[in-house]
Order: structure tokens, then sequence, then C-alpha cells
């Protein structure tokens, strides 16, 4: 699969919230999950590809009601790609907000070994 195509099918994972399927799919077995900060239960920094499944999973269980992703086009650069995405979400015990981040992930070998995230 070439970069421009993960970069697709990346953010049409990301637009349907399917996040386990884009990481089964596109992540390589050692890859890692950096966020802004250690925060709500989640570390900085998240290793291996089961790990990032269930981080994953641990941030679909704390919402409530999803409204829609917005995926901005992917740009890439090399062996980068990076878009932003829009959630429009609901937390459980929090109100409806939207919120947006920088999303941008390394390939190699035809896989994602990093994503890191910006907000």
């Amino acid at each position: 699969m070439t970069i421009q195509e993960i970069a697709q099918r990346l953010a049409a994972y990301c637009e349907k919230e399917d996040y386990t399927g884009a990481h089964k799919e596109l992540y390589a077995e050692d890859a890692i999950s950096i966020e802004p900060e250690a925060m709500g239960g989640f570390e900085k920094e998240t290793k291996g590809l089961q790990n990032i499944i269930r981080k994953g999973e641990l941030f679909m269980d704390l919402i409530e009601a999803s409204y829609g992703v917005k995926i901005s086009p992917p740009l890439i650069a090399g062996n980068a790609i990076a878009f932003t995405l829009a959630m429009d979400t609901k937390f459980k015990g929090r109100e409806r907000a939207t919120f947006e981040e920088l999303c941008v992930y390394v390939v190699k070998d035809g896989k994602v070994i990093s994503e890191q995230f910006f907000f």
C-alpha cells in the first residue's frame, strides 16, 4: 500500500470512528501513540499495537453520544501523514462539545509506526 492509500484509508476509518479497524489494518505491532500530556487516565505515551487498541476502546467508552467527525484532506510529506480531526461529541457526565486536534502519523514499511496528537 502506498502512503497515499494509507492516508486515505486512515482518514476514512477515522471519519467512521472505527479506530480499532484502523489500528488492526494499518498499524505496526510496535507502534507508539503520543498524546500532548498524560490526562484523564491516559498516559502520554502508549507503546505496542494491543495497548493502542485498548486505549482506543477506553476512549470510545467515555463517549455518551457522537454527532459526527470531520476529517480534513490528508497532507503527506515523505513518510508522514497529517490531518485535522474535529469531533462533535458528548462525553459521559459532560456537555456536548466540539474539539479539534491535529493528528500526525509516521509510516515505515507500509505500516503506521507512530501517531501523535496536538490540541
